[in-house]
């Protein structure tokens, strides 16, 4: 066998072993199983996990952007026309939210956390100064000590009114935005307040929010099960809440929104327990983005998750009381909110009914500002950019008794909405992006042993068809070679007669008889007859 056979089926060999091990490789999954279950195993919330700290100290910058809208005709509406609001805005405030007081329960497999929030004013990102702007707004404590006389008699009422009156309260009132965000002592609370001392006399949309958190959490850590990982067993000590009419509606579902199991899926649902909503909502994929060269999978709330009962029944749990349900695209909170008439909603009244778009003049809803979502990388779970926004609304009718309110028309009035942003830092997409170079390479190997065989595939044929080619040459040869020595000794030589006789003197054989043959012939050169 020569050394070029030798190397066609050592290639072949190799080459077969290669195709067979990849293509087991790729239909058993081997090393995407393999990862999979490491990526489960690392992303828990336990101290030897990697990701444990980040989640205890979040690294991308959160910023809260708050938009008021500043009422430009009280008086018209007060008569019964239609409001009318400007939109002012950002004030720009970096939020810090630190994991505290964490405890691990259960043998690990529970977490228990506070998540007090710091709020630090950023000038650079804002549209002015929130200690000097003034804005005409709904004047909340009117609305909510109107709101709570409504079980009171007409006198009562009446009374009420007349007090409030002398002590020059409106309906709308014109503070500072710094006021109105983080709280001011209003005169009608604290005239409640000597006579109910459990009544806070100060008032603001974040009082008391600014250094505090909203809850006792308790965490599942992911180590029994991934896909309960950051998974929020109790909330406060409960398990539900008791302030909707239906069970499902009460349920604590889903993580806090900071972090989400890995290996994520596009046909799957994903929950969210928002405290400030007072309930759990969902999120569903609705494309792939990039960002910062990371592939991601952005999730938000679909239409049904603010929608009418009418349109999806699932949600008359939210009716309080039952039966008692606004439209699609808002959400009344009365009953976490201490009796307030509060409603909230997408900025601007982003996919809610025309009618509460059009009650009020300066309002434009679109997708870009408005919108909800969150990109998540969908092999590790974390979140790469998340924008929540959601509006405060407060519900404005007539009340027997209050004299201010006899000509307005039953609005859902837009307070202010908030925009809360992050976006993974350079630092740490870096590292995502080489952590998914290595996961992709590891995952995709049986993938490159099978790219292998078959560039040695490619290689055997090349070197089996060259070597057909050059036996093909070595044959063509070897007959050429033999064709030409044939026609060279036919040109060279000629047949003689000899005979067992002595030869005689050509003189004594006469010409003209001819020569006979003798016992045997033989061949001899002779030189060739001239013609």
């Amino acid at each position: 066998m020569t050394r070029r056979s030798c190397a066609i089926y050592a290639t072949g060999i190799v080459c077969a072993h290669l195709l067979i091990v990849g293509i087991a490789l790729v239909v058993a999954q081997v090393f995407q199983t393999m990862i999979h279950s490491r990526l489960k195993k690392e992303i828990t919330l336990t101290e030897k996990s990697q990701v444990f700290e980040s989640w205890k100290n979040p690294p991308p910058p959160v910023y809260m952007e708050y938009y008021f809208f500043n009422v430009t005709n009280p008086e018209v509406f007060l008569k019964g026309g239609k409001a009318a609001v400007q939109q002012i805005g950002p004030y720009t405030y970096r939020e810090y939210r630190p994991r505290e007081n964490v405890t691990f329960l259960e043998n690990g497999t529970k977490l228990y956390a506070l998540n007090p929030k710091t709020f630090v004013f950023v000038p650079e990102k804002s549209a002015g100064d929130p200690e000097v702007d003034l804005i005409r707004t709904v004047n909340i404590p009117f609305v909510a000590v109107m709101n709570e006389m409504n079980s009171y008699s007409f006198f009562v009422r009446t009374f009420v009114s007349m007090y409030m009156n002398s002590l020059g309260i409106e309906m709308f009132m014109t503070r500072t935005v710094h006021e109105v965000l983080w709280g001011f002592k209003d005169p009608l609370l604290s005239k409640i307040h000597s006579m109910k001392p459990d009544v806070d006399e100060y008032f603001g949309l974040m009082w008391k929010k600014n250094g505090t958190h909203e809850g006792e959490f308790v965490f599942h850590t992911g180590e029994q099960n991934y896909l309960d990982y950051g998974k929020i067993d109790t909330w406060n000590g409960l398990r539900e809440m008791s302030w909707w009419s239906s069970n499902q509606s009460n349920m604590i579902n889903g993580t806090d929104g900071a972090v989400f199991h890995p290996l994520i899926s596009r046909n799957e649902l994903l929950y969210i327990f928002a405290a400030d909503l007072c309930r759990s909502i969902h999120l569903a994929y609705v494309e792939d983005v990039d960002v910062k060269g990371i592939q991601a999978f952005r999730f938000a709330p679909p239409n049904d998750v603010l929608m009418a009962p009418k349109d999806n029944p699932n949600n008359e749990g939210f009716c309080v009381p039952a039966g008692d349900c606004l439209g699609t695209g808002v959400l009344k909170v009365s009953v976490c909110r201490e009796g307030a008439p509060i409603v909230v909603s997408f900025p601007h009244f982003y996919q809610a009914d025309r009618k509460y778009i059009e009650a009020v003049d300066g309002l434009n809803p679109n997708k870009e500002e408005h919108e909800t979502y969150l990109d998540l990388q969908p092999t590790t779970g974390v979140p790469i950019r998340a924008c929540k926004r959601a509006q405060l609304n407060i519900i404005l009718k007539r009340v027997a008794g209050f004299p201010k309110t006899k000509f307005i028309n039953e609005t859902i009035f837009p307070i202010m909405f908030v925009n809360e942003t992050a976006t993974i830092d350079d630092n740490s997409a870096s590292q995502m992006r080489t952590l998914l170079l290595i996961v992709t390479l590891v995952s995709n190997f049986p993938l490159l042993i099978v790219g292998l065989g078959i560039i040695l595939l490619l290689v055997l044929v090349v070197l089996f068809c060259r070597n057909r080619q050059k036996k093909n040459e070595v044959k063509r040869i070897d007959f050429t070679e033999a064709f030409h020595s044939f026609t060279t000794a036919k040109d060279d030589t000629a047949y003689t007669q000899v005979s067992d006789k002595p030869d005689v003197e050509s003189s004594e054989t006469p010409a003209s008889q001819p020569m006979r043959n003798g016992s045997y012939i033989a061949m001899s050169p002779v030189e060739a007859q001239k013609c």
